[in-house]
């Protein structure tokens, strides 16, 4: 299972990667704005990255078979 999914997981730690820099983005935005609360754009995309983040960690876990 190891190299199965590796070529996956690399995509999904990249995709991961994107999300929490777009995140940062929003974040940085709503601020340049003078905003005073987080972007519900920022929540999502956070939520988002965790959940690909789990599927990493998935993929990484030896077969339980």
């Amino acid at each position: 299972m190891a190299g199965e999914f590796e070529d996956i997981r690399a995509r999904l730690e990249g995709i991961a990667e994107e999300l929490a820099d777009l995140a940062i983005l929003r974040l940085r935005e709503s601020i340049d704005a003078g905003g005073s609360e987080l972007p519900v754009d920022e929540r999502r995309l956070t939520r988002a990255r965790r959940a690909v983040e789990k599927a990493v960690h998935l993929l990484d876990e030896p077969d339980d078979l």
